[in-house]
């Protein structure tokens, strides 16, 4: 895996070590010796993970994460402290800044390049997941980013899975305060548990005694609905080569014991900030595909889904042999309904006629705003003698019950006129919609308020 690292440090030959080691396992790498040319770096896009001193003339290297993380632009770069310093209330001073990690020299080469190449993987899929979030602006989509950077990180839901209930218990105590913290000591348990129960973040204490800690991690990730939940282990002291495997299998964070209250607060905090961040991206993302398909006033689908979808279910029916119905249905006189009551008037009876086309047909039907007034509904596996009861049954209730406006101050009736054609042999999705167009435009002649079969 290939991800670009910037490594500032006003030192030359801890630049050069780092850079080396970084390198050797096929980095790209690029260098700032100050904290001013490491933010414009960081402003032009033009590194995937910082590797970060503290202790530099200019502008320490706190003060340097803090601009990053509170930058929009910036933010979603992971940031990794590697300083000399190794008091407990330093660290908790990097993570507080909003680091990812905080690594105090000398760092093992296997530690340092395992946790580069973890967060390289979770740089990647936040990557494409911004990316594709964001087109979203150009649809009306709010961008995530300056929600994510006001997020206190407080308020998770989290499982602390540990078959030691003291232990359990101890880092219940510690989080209990800002989050609301669940205890799982059956390790056998627990994957059932985290797939049902909707947690932030889940942390395993990887000194479980009849099971293998990193074997559940591993479920976690390889489940479709636990692969997103953030991960946080906790190990002794002289579990290094545990650890490493750990973050090569998708562990966001780990802490050894002894632990400090101040620096697992403060490693929580991070990781549901990134875990609720990633998840407003996935939502964005979701939405801006739902606007792509739908109608926005009716949430049935729009015409240019049904256009790419109706060709596929046409040839399906008639390749298997299925028969396959195609209802137009368009309310009538609809412009009076604008002329006398105004558009919000309007907007309100086809967003309720939606409902009632929702209401009528099966889930396996597909129903869409074609246009106006005008809608589609297609029917697999359904002949012209069933279309016909139901746009018959859907064209009495509409005329049978008003239509609420203007918040419940007044109702009109309102009538529909549906053209109905089923497929024929050799037909194409084009030919059925234009017989039951024709079919439309028969019974808006003849009167409106009627339904029309299509001539066999």
């Amino acid at each position: 895996m290939s991800a670009r690292i910037l490594v500032v440090d006003d030192v030359p030959a801890n630049v050069k070590l780092l850079e080396a080691r970084l390198t050797a396992e096929y980095f790209d790498v690029v260098t700032a010796m100050s904290g001013v040319d490491a933010l414009a770096i960081c402003e032009r896009a033009e590194c995937d993970i910082v590797l970060l001193d503290v202790m530099m003339p200019d502008m320490d290297g706190f003060e340097v994460c803090k601009r990053i993380k509170s930058n929009p632009v910036t933010h979603h770069i992971p940031v990794v402290m590697v300083t000399a310093l190794d008091q407990p209330s330093d660290r908790v001073n990097g993570l507080q800044a909003g680091a990812d990690d905080f690594l105090t020299k000398p760092v093992s080469d296997v530690a340092l390049i395992a946790r580069v190449r973890s967060l390289a993987r979770l740089k990647m899929m936040t990557d494409e997941l911004r990316m594709r979030a964001l087109t979203s602006r150009d649809i009306g989509i709010e961008s995530p980013e300056r929600v994510a950077i006001a997020d206190s990180g407080l308020q998770g839901k989290i499982l602390v899975v540990d078959d030691r209930p003291d232990s359990a218990e101890r880092i219940q105590g510690m989080l209990e305060k800002t989050h609301a913290v669940d205890i799982e000591t059956d390790p056998g348990d627990a994957l059932f548990q985290i797939a049902e129960g909707g947690y932030d973040l889940v942390i395993v204490s990887l000194g479980l005694e009849n099971f293998d800690a990193l074997r559940l991690c591993s479920q976690v990730r390889s489940l479709e609905r636990t692969r997103n939940v953030a991960l946080l282990v906790i190990a002794d002291a002289e579990n290094n080569t545990r650890l490493v495997r750990g973050l090569e299998i998708g562990v966001n964070d780990y802490l050894t014991r002894p632990l400090d209250m101040n620096e697992l607060l403060a490693r929580v905090r991070t990781q549901i900030k990134k875990k609720r961040y990633t998840e407003r991206l996935r939502d964005n993302v979701q939405m801006s595909i739902e606007m792509a398909i739908t109608d926005g006033l009716t949430g049935l689908y729009n015409r240019r889904y049904m256009e790419t979808h109706v060709g596929t279910l046409v040839e399906q029916a008639s390749s298997r042999g299925k028969a396959l119905s195609v209802l137009i249905l368009d309310i009538d006189y609809f412009k009076s309904v604008n002329d006398s009551w105004g558009h919000d008037a309007g907007d309100d009876v086809l967003r309720e006629f939606a409902l009632r086309i929702k209401k009528s047909i099966r889930g396996i039907d597909l129903a869409c705003r074609y246009g106006g007034e005008e809608f589609v509904v297609v029917m697999p596996e359904t002949d012209i003698a069933v279309a016909t009861m139901v746009a018959e049954r859907l064209r009495r209730g509409i005329a049978a019950e008003p239509f609420v406006i203007q918040k419940g101050a007044r109702a009109v009736d309102v009538t529909i006129s549906a053209g109905i054609a089923a497929l024929e042999l050799g037909e194409d999705a084009a030919a059925v919609f234009k017989r039951a167009d024709q079919a439309l435009y028969r019974a808006k002649r003849d009167g409106r308020n009627r339904v029309v079969p299509a001539a066999a």
